[in-house]
């Protein structure tokens, strides 16, 4: 898999993994007579992290893979897995924004 399509889902699962917990949070909260709009926000806000560390694996192997590489002196392996992470960062970042953009419009 090339840089660019796994960049692509790293995208992508971040932002599906804000949107839809987000969206199923809202669901929840009109079956338990609360403000689904309050409830998807703090839900967008508190999931970004963790949909970062879904979409670059879910684990510290990353982590790993740039300390390893940058003490041998190889930055290229650790400058894309930094770029995985600005990727995934960027996903669930605009899935919080698209939650807060659907909060704000609509009554």
């Amino acid at each position: 898999m090339d840089f660019y399509t796994k960049a692509a889902f790293c995208f992508l699962i971040a932002f599906g993994v804000v949107l839809g917990g987000a969206m199923l949070a809202g669901v929840g909260s009109v079956f338990l007579w609360t403000s689904p709009k309050i409830k998807m926000i703090e839900v967008a806000d508190s999931l970004k992290i963790w949909a970062l560390v879904a979409a670059v694996g879910g684990s510290i192997d990353p982590i790993r893979v740039i300390e390893s590489n940058m003490l041998k002196g190889a930055m290229s392996p650790a400058i894309i897995q930094i770029g995985y992470i600005l990727f995934a960062f960027l996903g669930a970042h605009m899935g919080t924004e698209l939650v807060r953009w659907m909060c704000r419009t609509g009554g």
